[in-house]
């Protein structure tokens, strides 16, 4: 029996293989070493996933974002340890699982878009090159955290019409010092910011919104996508929320620098289990 766990900025979703037959999804919270400790981490589990502590499995696959050096893998690897009872851990980045998904044993280009972006280039095997995300302040073109900026900073400064700053205040019920208060003062700002999303996607029809969505793709394709020769050759994948929502959006952009489009899915999970059960 395996266990595998894909863990962006907002959600983990780990599944348990059980023989060929993969058990139903279960959720927790985000875990990442960059902002929990392993204390946090080890207790957000038992929270969360109180009803698995202790039990066994021949090997975990963890795929979770800020896990890309050995000091943020061992505070994941201590964490899992303790609560299971595992006789092998593996600690991947969520790009890895993302290309695994993807791209299966083939080469290709593997994006990410959720509440951050990422991406690399991926030769069937390993990944081979990537451009650093940066994170939602320097870098996560495209993201969630980084619409959800650009959304609230025009609402705040006034740089969108009357009409939407209205309906996002009527909405969220938020004042603007409130929103400073998220942002700048409490912890996980990037799942504050990404919360917005939503206002985008609901009110997509309106002008000023897809500009938002598509200006934000845009950079992404440029700023990430094409530093890869490889880009102009293989197909370009893409895994999470934000794509998969605004993928017409996505598609379009892409054809438009000359590039082919490829799977657009919700969660990596799916096709990560297929990779996995393909790759024993």
């Amino acid at each position: 029996m395996i266990l595998v766990a894909d863990s962006g900025s907002t959600k983990t979703e780990w599944k348990i293989i059980n023989g060929e037959i993969p058990e139903d999804s279960i959720f927790s919270s985000g875990i990442n070493p960059y902002f929990l400790t392993q204390e946090e981490i080890f207790h957000l589990l038992k929270n969360e996933l109180g009803n698995l502590y202790g039990s066994s499995f021949k090997k975990i696959y963890f795929y979770g974002s800020g896990c890309n050096s050995d000091i943020k893998n061992n505070i994941i690897k201590e964490s899992l340890t303790r609560f299971f009872a595992a006789d092998e851990i593996f600690i991947g980045t969520d790009l890895l699982g993302a290309a695994r998904s993807l791209c299966q044993n083939e080469p290709g280009i593997a994006c990410i878009i959720g509440t951050g972006s990422n991406s690399c280039y991926y030769d069937g095997s390993v990944i081979a090159a990537n451009v650093s995300p940066l994170g939602y302040i320097l870098g996560d073109e495209g993201g969630g955290a980084v619409l959800g900026r650009k959304l609230v900073g025009g609402v705040l400064k006034k740089q969108v019409s009357r009409t939407v700053i209205n309906h996002f205040f009527d909405t969220y019920k938020l004042t603007p010092a409130e929103i400073l208060e998220n942002v700048y003062m409490k912890p996980f700002p990037n799942r504050f910011l990404g919360q917005f999303a939503k206002f985008l996607l609901i009110n997509i029809d309106i002008p000023e919104l897809q500009y938002i969505i598509t200006s934000s793709f845009d950079d992404f394709i440029k700023m990430n996508i094409l530093q890869y020769p490889e880009s102009k050759k293989l197909p370009i994948h893409f895994t999470g929320s934000i794509a998969y929502n605004f993928q017409s959006f996505l598609v379009d952009l892409l054809l438009k620098h000359d590039l082919e489009p490829g799977i657009i899915t919700q969660s990596p999970m799916e096709n990560l289990i297929s990779y996995h059960l393909t790759n024993k």
